[in-house]
Parts: structure tokens; C-alpha cells; sequence
């Protein structure tokens, strides 16, 4: 069998005549919306230090040191204050492209640039004063360097024009006839604003390369990773979109080391078995089973998964947030399993980790109450040799111990039989909001499925629950394989003889969406 293949990432192309935010500063939107949140905090802080300048300037200091500040400079503060607070605001308030609050950005760096260099060369006194000093536009230009994500050429643009208001301020003086330093005198005294804007472009210069490799990293295939959606042990699962197609999908990401993978050897058996499985789930045609778009190893031994994406709920967070199921509506749900299951088991393939958190209820284009079955580490009835999948990792036995089939727990023979098994452990829960057994270990949930009997559903249920689905659920927990359903097909006719379940339709799904999942209930835009 031939090894997976290697998804090298790549950079999207824009299409023509477009030119987005993300290719403009090549960083990602995520790393410019944060940095732009900064800057947003900077304007604030440049607010409020013009603020208690302008207090300093216009009442602390005629009263305590009898020392008037001409008006020019009054004016001046009270300007770049209200300047900055615009700044802040149209921030926080303006809905446009990040791009564009940069180049604002930039150019409130270079007003600010201006009103200090005023400020220093306005009245005679205070020029005398500063010209001997280093002057604040140091600070601006490297706070300024350190926050805006923009490109190192736009950056060094705007730091030498910041660095030159202070030379052309003395200009301004000297045409005033204030007595002023000569040219070549201004030039070294505001040396340092020239060296700072040299320096300014050495973080714009780091942020480009960080966010090109954040770029890459984030790129899987024809995929762009969006919004991290769930972390566990077994690895990650992202929101990611299609580059051309711009069809958002999910991605699931697996490392070897997270499943056990210990030496080169392991590794390698592990990236055929992901081969096989990435294909069997792919070659699975219900529209119950999660479909498969695409899969493959990244550069750095990652395994990922590309998936549909689904809006919904997995039915432990919809018991969980909703309490137990009508009978009608649980058996509406675990036919649609049932069905996804069937067709796998006519295939030879088990799933062995049927679980409430692996079914997903959804909505599908107008249809509710969709179920897709997902996460299928699948191996065949057959294959012995098979005792562990990238579902479930090395050494480690298959399975959720809550939803375990007792020869799963006892690692003999496993068949469809296992997976009717954990389905009825799902009734049951969808049933009654509780597991078939509760036990505070593991170990205590296994010596329970091997020797426990169940209770019926109903003397555990808040709500009614018929005879005929009682006895349905526990046909599916016999502890012997003999005495269940032998598949997924024979328990979708058991299902399909409750006249129970023949009342939920999509109707009722459709008014349960509107009223429990308001955000869902309607189709999403279409992403341009």
C-alpha cells in the first residue's frame, strides 16, 4: 500500500484585481486584529498623557512655580489630546478593513510626531531647554515600531517622517526668529530620531517573518486553518476553509506522539493504518456518516483530516443542555445512526467507539434532526490483528468505557454486535440522561457491563417510555453477543416496528431548532 501522501502548505493566491488585508502585510488576520487592539490602547494612553500635560501645563505649573506656558502650547496639548481620543474611538467604533486602521494609525504616529517637535521649538525658553535633550519622537517612533503591524517599508517611511518634524520645527523656529542651532548642529542633535527609525523596522521586519510562518503553518493543502474549535487528547480540530472553493470545512489534526507513537516504526505502521482508515471512512456513501473531503501528513509528521463541517449539537451536549429525549424523538435520531452504522457493517467494518460525544444532530440544508455519525477509527470484523486505531491510539484498549461492549472490555473477538451494543448504551442515555452503569472508575463500568444486568430505561426515566422500546434497548445490552440484534440492518428493522418513533418528523424539528437553536435554524451566508 502505498503512504499517505505529504500536504506541503502554501501561500494563497489573491485572485486578480483584489488584493486582501491578509497579502497587503502578508500576516494573518488574527495577528493584525490583535496588534490593531493595541494600537487602539496606545491611542488611549497618548489621550490621557496629553491630558496631564495639558493639566500640568495650564494649572499645576503657573500655580506652584509662577511659570506661564504661552497659549501656542495649550493650544497645541488640548489638540493632540482631542486627536487621540479620535484616534481611540475610530478604532474601536469604525467597521472597516484592518489595512485601513493602519495607515490612520500611521499617520496619528506622524501627527503626534508634529506636536511634540512644536512643542519643542514653539516658545523661546522651552526651545533652549529641550534642544539639549533627547527628544520624545525617540519614544514615539519605537512604541510606534513595537505595535503597528504594518510592512517594514511603510514603517520606515513614517519613522523618518516623524524623525524629521523635529529639524523642520527648528526650521519653523528660525523662520520665527528664534535663535536656533545651524543646520549641520540640528542635524546631530536629532541624530538619535534618525537612528530610532532605522531601528523601527527591525520588529516590523520580525513580525512579517513570524507572520509568514503563522500563515504557513496554518495552511493545509487548499485549506487555511480559521478558528481552533476543540482541543483533546488525541489532538485538534479547526474551522478551516478552502482557498478557492472557499468551503469551510473541519479539519482534525493528529500528532503521532499523541496516540503512543514512540518509535520510527510506530510511526510508520501508524501512517498506513490513517491511509486505510481516511479511505474506508471516505468510501462510506450514508448521508448519516461524516464525509471525508481529504487527509494527509503535513511536513512536520502531522496527520489531519478534512471533514464537512457540521452546525449543531453531538447528543451528549444536546441532553446535557436539553434534559432527556421524547421516546419518538430519540428513536428518530438512532435510526438515522442506525442507518450510517448499517452500511459500514455491510461492509465488514466496525466502528468500536459509538459514543453520544461521536453522534452529531445537525442541520442539513432545510432538513433538522440530521444525524452524522462521526469518528470512525474503523478496522475490520476480520482483522484481528487490528486491536487498536488512530481513534483510540497504542496501547490503549478501544473504546468509552460508559458505551463499552463486554468483549471489547475482555479484548476478544469484536464484531458488529459490539457496536449495537454501545448504540443501546446511546438509547438509554438519550432515554433516561443517565449511562447504562455508573461507576467512579473505569474498572467498576467494566466489571458492570460484564456482569451487571441493566435496568429497563423506564424505572430510570422522568418521562413515559413504552414497553416495546424497553424492550428494544436491552435486546441491544444483552451481555451476549448471540442474544442482540447481529447488526446495524436487523436493528433498524427493530427500530422501524416501534410505532413510537412514527410521531417526530421534521416539522417537530424544525419548530424544536427555532425554539432551543435560534442562531442555527436558518442557513448560513454564503462566504465570498
Amino acid at each position: 500500500m502505498s503512504k499517505p501522501r505529504i500536504i506541503e502548505p502554501r501561500q494563497e493566491t489573491p485572485s486578480p484585481g483584489t488584493r486582501s488585508q491578509a497579502t497587503s502585510t502578508h500576516l494573518p488576520e488574527s495577528v493584525v486584529s490583535e496588534q490593531v487592539q493595541r494600537l487602539k490602547i496606545i491611542a488611549g494612553v497618548a489621550a490621557g498623557l496629553w491630558g496631564y500635560g495639558l493639566v500640568m501645563d495650564g494649572l499645576v505649573r503657573p500655580a506652584t512655580v509662577g511659570v506661564a506656558i504661552p497659549p501656542a502650547n495649550i493650544a497645541i496639548e488640548i489638540a493632540s489630546m482631542v486627536l487621540a481620543a479620535m484616534m481611540f474611538l475610530y478604532i474601536r467604533l469604525r467597521r472597516c478593513p484592518s489595512e485601513k486602521k493602519i495607515n490612520v494609525g500611521l499617520a496619528f504616529i506622524v501627527a503626534n510626531a508634529v506636536a511634540v517637535a512644536l512643542l519643542n521649538t514653539w516658545d523661546h525658553a522651552v526651545t533652549q531647554q529641550s534642544l539639549g535633550l533627547l527628544s520624545w519622537n525617540t519614544v514615539t517612533i519605537l512604541v510606534s515600531a513595537m505595535i503597528m503591524p504594518a510592512t517594514p517599508r511603510k514603517m520606515l517611511v513614517a519613522s523618518l517622517i516623524a524623525a524629521t518634524t523635529d529639524p523642520l520645527a527648528v526650521w519653523v523656529a528660525h523662520l520665527r526668529g528664534l535663535p536656533t542651532p545651524t543646520a549641520i548642529e540640528t542635524l546631530v542633535l536629532f541624530m538619535p530620531n534618525y537612528a530610532c527609525a532605522a531601528v523601527a523596522t527591525l520588529p516590523a521586519t520580525i513580525l512579517l517573518r513570524l507572520g509568514r510562518r503563522l500563515r504557513q503553518a496554518q495552511e493545509l493543502g487548499s485549506y487555511h486553518l480559521i478558528e481552533l474549535l476543540g482541543r483533546g487528547g488525541m489532538g485538534e480540530v479547526w474551522r478551516a476553509r478552502h482557498q478557492l472553493l472557499k468551503r469551510e470545512a473541519a479539519i482534525k489534526l493528529v500528532r503521532p506522539e499523541l496516540l503512543g507513537a514512540r518509535l520510527e516504526s510506530e510511526a510508520q505502521e501508524m501512517l498506513v493504518r490513517f491511509e486505510r482508515e481516511a479511505q474506508a471512512t471516505a468510501a462510506l456513501t450514508s448521508p448519516h456518516t461524516i464525509r471525508v473531503f481529504d487527509f494527509g501528513i503535513t511536513a512536520d509528521q502531522t496527520f489531519f483530516y478534512v471533514m464537512e463541517l457540521l452546525e449543531g449539537r453531538d447528543l451528549e451536549s444536546l441532553v446535557r443542555e436539553s434534559g432527556p429525549l421524547p421516546v419518538e424523538r430519540a428513536l428518530f435520531l438512532l435510526r438515522q445512526a442506525a442507518s450510517s452504522l448499517a452500511e459500514a457493517h455491510v461492509r465488514g467494518l466496525v466502528h468500536r467507539d459509538i459514543t453520544p460525544a461521536n453522534i452529531y444532530v445537525c442541520r442539513m440544508g432545510l432538513e433538522y434532526d440530521f444525524v452524522k455519525v462521526l469518528d470512525f477509527g474503523l478496522v475490520t470484523a476480520s482483522d484481528r490483528s487490528m486491536e487498536h486505531t488512530l481513534l483510540t491510539g497504542v496501547h490503549t484498549t478501544a473504546g468509552t468505557p460508559a458505551f463499552m461492549a463486554p468483549e471489547i472490555v475482555l479484548e476478544g473477538d469484536v464484531d458488529e454486535r459490539a457496536d449495537v451494543y454501545s448504540l443501546g448504551c446511546v438509547a438509554y442515555y438519550l432515554l433516561t440522561g443517565q449511562n447504562v452503569f455508573d461507576g467512579d472508575t473505569p474498572m467498576k463500568m467494566f466489571v458492570q457491563h460484564l456482569h451487571t444486568p441493566a435496568m429497563a430505561p423506564s424505572d430510570r426515566a422522568e418521562l413515559p417510555i413504552p414497553a416495546e422500546v424497553d424492550a428494544l434497548v436491552l435486546a441491544c445490552l444483552e451481555k451476549n453477543p448471540e442474544l442482540r440484534p447481529q447488526n446495524a440492518t436487523e436493528l433498524l428493522r427493530m427500530i422501524d416496528e416501534c410505532r413510537t418513533g412514527q410521531s417526530w418528523g421534521p416539522g417537530a424539528a424544525r419548530a424544536w431548532w427555532e425554539e432551543h437553536l435560534v442562531d442555527l435554524a436558518e442557513p448560513a451566508p454564503l462566504v465570498h
